[in-house]
């Protein structure tokens, strides 16, 4: 196998996104565009990956990360120029490079290997990624003669009324031998309506001097979408939503509604795990065999636990036990730990709980900076009362103990082993193991007090 680079051109503002956010940045599926770009070319074990940035260089570097080299085009004056800022680290070695762009986040890395294996197979100097579609407007030509060979490629706003109705597009994805596309592009001018030095030269370039030039037809247009406004931003996130739902049903997956359920690609789902709609699944979440998320729930960077359910609710990074029952309508915030069997019901939030085996929280309860033991049950209306103003503190139960409904917990204390908290008490002080704990006024009745009331207003 040949030796194998890649340059990828994310050096654009991308003004028609009209956005502060830099093109390549915005997100496909909750990843920057140009990481989905990163991610599919690093499946092809490339030798040596170059990214050209320039508008908001130091952002694009952040999300990439160390997978990749970086050089600067100072000057944005076309992808030809941009290629031709690698070529301190690129232009003596031997082997093939591929060009891709920064905004087409849709390609596949099997596209990537099958464009790779084409060209090397063929022995050409240059091979084009080319798709077909019955809009063509806006995308460069691939123009070929009669022998069907590929000529060159025309930009759109260069072409002719005859070139115009040529469906057969430049994707601006391209393979080329390392040597020839780097002594080639010290030939490319800038005579043209945008005054800018085209990549796609090239292409003539190297046909001019005799050399191959072969063109690999994808079968997916939708694949090689390029994103240059919200619109066609729009149009990715449905096509990589569509990808990554078909790729989870046919591992097992029941994804009841997939129009309507929004599933990032670093999940993981086992199989027989049931997916409602409007549900919303980010980050880095995995949930197991048998779990039933949703309808309308959100879940993101959380382990969810076998034949756990969590309906009409939301939860984030925090790890869910097995057999869980969640929700409707209730909130698990950050460096929360739900144990096996445990149930948080109806508007319950928890936040940096840890909740154990057998636990329940069943109704409009909040349950903050606790640590809560094995077999506890909150009683409905609960409050850990965990912030004074300027502290966070710790409330502790129990396994066993029995919280009454209506109890503030001011925190520190801890409710011991086994021990119960009279409903409506106001906890302030630390309960014994297998005490009960009171803690509100004894009730007075006062016999005619609405009468006497009732008859002063009269007076």
């Amino acid at each position: 196998m040949n030796n194998r680079y890649a340059v990828i051109l994310a050096a654009g503002q991308g003004t028609r996104m009209k956005s502060k956010l830099y093109k390549v940045l915005h997100p496909v599926a909750g990843r920057p565009m140009v990481k989905h770009v990163i991610d599919q070319l690093n499946t092809v074990h490339l030798d040596k990956m170059i990214t050209i940035v320039g508008f908001g260089a130091e952002q694009v570097k952040e999300q990439i990360g160390n997978v990749s080299e970086f050089v600067i085009q100072e000057e944005q004056l076309g992808t030809g120029h941009a290629v031709l800022q690698a070529e301190d680290l690129l232009k003596t070695k031997q082997g093939t490079t591929i060009v891709a762009c920064g905004d087409t986040p849709l390609i596949t890395g099997e596209t990537y290997q099958a464009l790779f294996a084409y060209h090397e197979q063929q022995g050409a100097s240059a091979t084009i990624l080319t798709a077909k579609t019955e809009n063509p407007a806006g995308y460069g030509r691939v123009i070929r003669n009669e022998s069907s060979e590929v000529e060159r490629i025309v930009e759109h706003k260069d072409a002719t009324e005859s070139e115009l109705l040529v469906n057969e597009i430049n994707t601006g994805t391209y393979c080329f031998d390392n040597e020839a596309l780097f002594a080639a592009l010290q030939e490319v001018s800038n005579d043209n309506a945008q005054g800018e030095y085209y990549l796609p030269d090239v292409i003539e370039i190297l046909r001019n001097k005799g050399q191959k030039i072969s063109a690999y037809l994808t079968p997916d247009f939708d694949e090689t979408l390029g994103i240059n406004d919200r619109v066609a931003l729009a149009q990715a996130e449905k096509t990589m939503k569509k990808r990554i739902n078909e790729m989870h049903m046919r591992n097992g997956v029941a994804i009841i509604d997939p129009d309507n359920t929004y599933i990032e690609p670093d999940v993981v789902i086992e199989s027989d795990a049931i997916i409602h709609p409007g549900t919303v699944l980010k980050g880095t979440t995995t949930i197991k065999a048998n779990a039933e998320i949703g309808p309308n729930s959100e879940v993101n960077n959380c382990y969810i636990g076998e034949s756990t359910v969590v309906k009409h609710s939301v939860a984030n990074e925090s790890r869910i036990g097995d057999r869980v029952n969640i929700g409707p309508f209730a909130h698990i915030r950050p460096d929360s730990t739900i144990g096996n069997d445990a149930k948080l019901g109806n508007f319950v939030e928890i936040k940096k709980t840890s909740l154990g085996d057998n636990s329940k929280v069943s109704h409009l309860s909040y349950i903050g900076d606790a640590n809560v033991g094995s077999n506890v049950n909150v009683g409905c209306g609960t409050i850990t009362v965990n912030y004074d103003g300027t502290n966070k503190f710790l409330t502790t139960i129990e396994d066993d103990a029995f919280i009454g409904c209506n109890s503030n917990l001011i925190a520190p204390v801890t409710i011991g082993k086994g021990s119960y908290v009279a409903a409506g008490s106001t906890i302030t002080d630390d309960v014994p193991e297998d005490a009960l704990s009171i803690a509100r006024a004894r009730q007075t009745n006062k016999d005619g007090y609405v009468a006497n009331l009732k008859n002063r207003k009269k007076d």
